[in-house]
């Protein structure tokens, strides 16, 4: 299936900065409310159902034996036309 990026940005960004952003969209996901991404001239809005599938993945990337890079990676992903019930076994502390 292909894929279109609606949108993207890829900046540095200090830790308080990426808590406030991730504050946003949790505040906005709780509500029930949407979630719009702007930057620059660009921007969409999203409207995620109630139930989606949520992916939480950790990672390195880098030579076994020498410094790597390390990652964090939230993805929140649903079907277009949708709406579906699960359940919750993720803790995050």
């Amino acid at each position: 299936m292909p894929e279109t990026v609606l949108f993207e940005i890829e900046q540095k960004e200090n830790l308080a900065a990426v808590a406030a952003y991730l504050r946003t969209v949790a505040d906005n996901l709780e509500s029930g409310g949407t979630v719009t991404l702007e930057s620059g001239g660009e921007s969409v809005t999203l409207d995620p159902p109630e139930t989606v599938e949520f992916e939480v993945k950790a990672e390195r990337e880098g030579p076994t034996d020498g410094a790597g890079e390390l990652s964090l990676e939230l993805e929140i992903e649903w079907d277009e036309h949708a709406s579906g019930d699960g359940d919750s076994s993720l803790s995050i502390s």
